[in-house]
């Protein structure tokens, strides 16, 4: 089968991209309301991009109706209104249930914190809330959003995708996960990936291979 993008609807495009990009890690994200408020939500369109300095990524669709969900809200640049912070929190398996609940369309400044159940715990260097119950918090500051269908006034075509790209200024990790050489150990973190759909994958079974033409042999 032999698929043109311009054809096909922006949600066939869609349910083609999370059918096919699998598993895909997922990002928790905090983030706080330039008044306070508190927000946490999950994104599975999410990347590390480098580590020097340590950047990671994740992408918040602008809404069919044209407005930005509250995570990009807030954690745009202080220029364009936001805090210019977030957090990204690792999700494992037992948190699965709590952060599916995180995608709850709530009113914008009520907590989804609340409900979920989770704890709001204060950072070291940004202002945000990391979740105190995830075993793995980056703290960020935003570097710069990329709007890939920018209007004429640089915001957002109603569905369009939106790449908020943070610089990583702190790490939190809970000590019997990591060892002095810094590899994580993935059996314990347990972390979880999201397939298409509602349906999500463990990392527990897992398998080795040597890179390049050892591959091969």
């Amino acid at each position: 089968m032999h698929l043109s993008p311009a054809t096909l609807s922006p949600n066939d495009r869609y349910k083609l991209l999370i059918g096919a990009i699998v598993p895909r890690p997922i990002a928790w994200v905090s983030t706080r309301s330039p008044d306070g408020r508190d927000n946490l939500a999950p994104f599975s369109f999410f990347a590390g991009v480098g580590s020097d300095p340590m950047t990671l990524l994740f992408c918040p669709a602008t809404r069919p109706d044209g407005t930005e969900k509250d995570s990009l809200r807030n954690a745009k640049p202080v220029g364009e209104g936001g805090t210019g912070e977030f957090v990204v929190n690792v999700v494992p398996h037992e948190l699965v249930r709590r952060m599916a609940a995180c995608a709850e369309e709530l009113a914008y400044g009520e907590s989804e914190f609340a409900l979920a159940g989770l704890t709001p715990a204060a950072c070291e260097i940004v202002r945000v809330a990391r979740v105190l119950e995830s075993p793995v918090s980056f703290e960020c500051r935003t570097m710069q959003v990329i709007r890939t269908n920018p209007t004429s006034t640089g915001q957002s075509q109603p569905g369009s995708g939106n790449i908020v790209l943070g610089e990583v200024v702190h790490v939190h990790v809970r000590d019997e996960l990591i060892n002095e050489r810094m590899h994580i150990d993935a059996a314990k973190l347990d972390a979880i990936g999201r397939m298409g759909g509602s349906e999500y994958c463990t990392t527990r079974e897992r398998f080795g291979e040597p890179r390049g033409r050892a591959a091969l042999s």
